[in-house]
C-alpha cells in the first residue's frame, strides 16, 4: 500500500479532494469543547486547604480530583455545553475548501 493510495486520514480529515468523515469530525470538536470545559473547570476545584478535618478526603480526594473534573466536563458537553461544538465542527468541515 502506498501513501498515495490513502484516501482518507483517521482524523476524518480530507485528502486527496475527498470529503471529510462528518461523524469523525462531530466527534472531535465534542472531544475538543469537552476538554475546553475540564480546562476552565480545574481552577474552581483546586484548593490548598490541607487541613485534616472529618469533611477532607485526604491524599483520595487529591488524587481522584481531576478524574471527576473531567467527567463533570464531559457531562456538561453532553448537556448542550457552552456552544463551540457546532463552531468547531463547522470550521473543521470548511477547511479542506480553503485552499
Amino acid at each position: 500500500m502506498t501513501v498515495s493510495s490513502v484516501t482518507t486520514s483517521a482524523q476524518g480529515y480530507a485528502l486527496h479532494n475527498t470529503a471529510p468523515d462528518a461523524a469523525k469530525t462531530m466527534k472531535a470538536a465534542q472531544d475538543f469543547e469537552s476538554m475546553t470545559i475540564n480546562q476552565m473547570l480545574q481552577p474552581m476545584f483546586q484548593n490548598d486547604d490541607d487541613s485534616q478535618n472529618m469533611f477532607s478526603g485526604g491524599a483520595g480526594e487529591k488524587q481522584f480530583r481531576p478524574m471527576m473534573v473531567e467527567q463533570i466536563a464531559k457531562q456538561m458537553e453532553n448537556n448542550g455545553g457552552i456552544g463551540l461544538t457546532d463552531a468547531i465542527d463547522r470550521q473543521m468541515l470548511a477547511m479542506p475548501e480553503q485552499k
